[in-house]
């Protein structure tokens, strides 16, 4: 339903009130820092090198392929063959001085965040963060045997049918430059794991599919395992997406399972115009998900490799984690990372029709089938035939011989016996030196020195009268301390002292509060993760945990104090010894973040709520009598028109940029639901300071507004908690706990110095990375995290 004219005059008359006095902050604030073309807040000139992830891979963890593509591109640029990474964008390479790896073994994510006020340097100084994935092999061994491309046109030597030269629409087509041009067996075409955590599908050991179900497969597949075509479709409950429906044909194309299936939560919308699923359809049916899940174990060979159009949405509806899969949507590739729709490649390359208009809803046996011969013929006439005899149709151009006296001179040649990254670098005249434990690095012994101490690392480095351009050292001081503990142990104490930032207890509430209304009345602060009554004999209370940290910042400073029925609600923080130094870590939070800002947009009848109950020395006062909120009127038990409080891009930036230019709005979605909170990101901290400075007016506006403080590269602070098993440690583990609590904690801050005098020794426009390699065990993934920064003039 669309605003009326009316109200969008009003909101207008509001924007316009605020308006004045946030540009006049604005101003003021521009005046006070201009004096010279560099801002104190970026401290570095317009052509200065510098590093930035894209926002929409910032939320998903890196792995050792991808930190070793940035580290080619910084080091080599155009001298050879190296393309800018797709994950991140290093502006004005050449003018790169330098590249730093330091690699601090045994330490993982949690680590840094459980140690986060101790870290002042790497927190304040490598505004870029990213997760990073574990990798079972040697990190320093793995980059420097890494292979770079070859110096002439690496297409050449994929020639089709290894014979003539190919055209060069087809050596900068996106299919050929992923697969090359040689025809292969199923196994080149199966995603590897780092690049299926990359695309977000369930991965056994992520915390994020602890409770999928896993096939039985094997290790490794080989050309003559047999693909199973699968789809599935779904409709929309109270939780998400859930399956409603799934289909599996072998190799043959034979459809050897077609199943409904009832979803475990209410439905809300059953989606017919996709799914084709009916409520009449689903009214008789009793198979649930774990049946299907069961049915497929058994039915799959333990070599299966599914094929899928999306896969990764047909696996996360099953619940199911299979390590072998191949997606037509990433096989027919285009440009810029886009996909096209499995109908569009039914129609062009089969010359079959699909999901059209006279059928109600998709059919997945239809689906399915498509998928699976997309990817047969694939395998069967080869990434080049594919595009030759589709480039047209599909990709929207022709190839074009080009004429001999106009063709390109042949670069001249450049015989390196070696395409290993250190000794590529040693041909374009680049030094590299390796400081760390003794390792089997691929790196001339010269240019290697062995240490066992951070200590004795960090002097030798020093010591050195010429700085090498590629410098790696090794850390290993700490993981030897690390041995003495269990990782996942201490994992899990770190994401439940995590756990408690995002947690609020409230009440005590009037008799007869609901669970219900007590989500309904704290969403109005971000996303509500739990909800659990403590109902004494008198009265009730509940213990509120929220998905993000700035929920539970919002829930303290808006709704404590609230009146409702004469009784005022009482919202803080836990007592716990995880939290002594909460406010600490709140503010160093705000302060990373500087020109980030946390909205959420509430309802007008809870904006009027909180505005009416203002909090003046720890008294609450109400203007009127009816102003006090009732159970009732929370619990929704009073018909009261509804008015839509989910935001929009457009919205946002018509309230926010009143205060300042505002660069990027995510709108962070949940599956299923629609947006009620945004982070906005200012192009200067001025926006922010101003936007805050007028919460009040906002408030009216229907906004409530804080810094934002959730970092970046986590897609909520508490993603991180959702593995948490129970430990109930004895006062022995305890004690033991605490003092290595404290011996970890002056390791930490020793190591944070030793890392800022090696940065203030590095060379100005170095490439400086630091990398928590996270860890890898049978007992699962524990995620690290890579920090990056360009050092820039002081």
């Amino acid at each position: 339903m669309e605003p009326s004219s009316a109200e969008v005059t009003c909101n207008g008359r509001k924007r316009k009130r605020i308006a004045p006095a946030a540009q006049e902050e604005v101003k003021r604030l521009k005046t006070a820092g201009q004096g010279g073309e560099e801002t104190p807040e970026s401290g570095r000139s317009p052509r200065s090198p510098r590093i930035s992830v894209l926002p929409d891979r910032l939320q998903q963890p890196i792995t050792e392929n991808d930190l070793t593509q940035l580290l080619h591109y910084a080091a080599l640029g155009k001298t050879a063959v190296v393309k800018q990474p797709s994950w991140c964008r290093l502006h004005h390479q050449k003018r790169v001085k330098a590249v730093n790896v330091v690699i601090i073994e045994g330490l993982t994510q949690s680590h840094f965040y459980k140690h986060y006020l101790t870290l002042q340097h790497l927190r304040n100084n490598y505004t870029t963060r990213v997760t990073f994935t574990p990798s079972s092999t040697d990190l320093a061994s793995g980059i420097f045997s890494s292979e770079v491309p070859k110096s002439d046109d690496p297409s050449v030597s994929q020639r089709h049918n290894g014979s003539s030269e190919i055209p060069k629409a087809l050596r900068i087509h996106p299919v050929i430059t992923k697969f090359g041009t040689k025809r292969r067996g199923l196994t080149a075409y199966v995603l590897p794991e780092d690049e299926m955590i990359q695309k977000r599908f369930p991965v056994k050991g992520l915390p994020d599919f602890q409770d999928y179900l896993c096939t039985d497969s094997v290790d490794r597949v080989t050309d003559s395992s047999p693909l199973y075509g699968l789809d599935c479709e779904m409709c929309l409950t109270e939780k998400g997406y859930e399956l409603t429906r799934v289909a599996l044909v072998d190799s043959d194309g034979k459809c050897v399972l077609d199943e409904l299936v009832k979803p475990q939560n209410r439905i809300l919308d059953y989606l017919t115009r996709f799914s084709g699923i009916t409520a009449a359809m689903l009214r008789p049916i009793t198979a649930t998900l774990r049946n299907v899940q069961a049915r497929l174990r058994t039915l799959l060979p333990s070599d299966a490799v599914l094929v899928g159009h999306s896969i990764n949405n047909d696996l996360n509806a099953l619940k199911l984690i299979h390590p072998h899969v191949i997606d037509t949507s990433l096989l027919y590739r285009r440009e810029f990372g886009q996909r096209f729709k499995l109908k569009v490649l039914a129609e062009s390359v089969l010359n079959r029709q699909i999901q059209t208009e006279e059928k109600k809803g998709h059919n997945p046996i239809e689906d399915a089938l498509a998928a699976l011969e997309l990817a047969q013929y694939f395998i069967k006439k080869g990434p080049c035939q594919v595009v030759e005899l589709h480039m047209e149709e599909l990709w929207g151009y022709k190839i074009v011989e080009e004429p001999e006296d106009l063709a390109p001179e042949p670069a001249p040649t450049e015989h390196i016996q070696s395409h290993r990254f250190a000794d590529v670098l040693q041909t374009h005249g680049r030094s590299v030196a390796f400081l760390g434990k003794r390792s089997d690095i691929a790196l001339d012994l010269s240019k290697q020195q062995w240490h066992n101490s951070d200590k004795e690392v960090l002097a030798s480095f020093q010591r050195q009268t010429k700085s090498p351009f590629l410098s790696m050292l090794q850390l290993p001081s700490l993981s030897n301390h690390l041995k003495k503990c269990s990782p996942h142990q201490e994992h899990h104490r770190v994401c439940a002292n995590l756990r408690d930032l995002c947690v609020v207890f409230a009440g005590p509430f009037p008799a007869g509060f609901s669970e219900w209304g007590v989500r309904r009345l704290f969403r109005c602060c971000g996303p509500v993760r739990n909800i659990k009554m403590l109902n004494t004999t008198v009265r009730v209370h509940a213990e509120v945990e929220f998905e993000l940290l700035e929920g539970a910042v919002l829930a303290v400073k808006t709704l404590n104090g609230l009146n409702m029925q004469g009784q005022s609600v009482k919202v803080q923080r836990p007592v716990y010894e995880s939290l002594l130094d909460a406010d600490l870590t709140l503010d160093a939070l705000m302060c990373d973040s500087s020109s980030l800002l946390y909205a959420v947009r509430i309802n007008p009848s809870m904006a009027d709520s909180i505005h009416t109950s203002a909090r003046v020395n720890g008294h609450v006062f109400n203007a009127k009598s009816s102003d006090v909120t009732t159970v009732e009127q929370v619990n929704g038990q009073h018909s009261q028109p509804k008015t839509k409080s989910k935001l929009s891009e457009e919205t946002v930036r018509e309230t926010f940029s009143h205060f300042g230019a505002v660069e990027r709005v995510d709108l962070p979605h949940q599956s299923g639901k629609h947006a009620r909170h945004a982070i906005i990101r200012f192009e200067s901290s001025e926006g922010r300071h101003a936007a805050l400075s007028s919460s009040e007016d906002l408030r009216k506006e229907n906004y409530l507004v804080c810094p934002s403080l959730t970092p970046p590269h986590l897609p909520s602070w508490a993603a991180i908690t959702t593995a948490i098993t129970s430990v109930d440690p004895d006062s022995k583990d305890q004690e033991r706990t605490h003092m290595h609590d404290g011996e970890m904690d002056l390791m930490m801050g020793k190591l944070d110095r030793r890392l800022q005098k090696l940065f203030r020794y590095l060379p100005e426009g170095t490439l400086s990375v630091v990398v928590l390699p996270g860890h890898a065990s049978a007992e699962g993934l524990l995620p690290g995290l890579c920090l990056m920064e360009v050092k820039q003039g002081s």
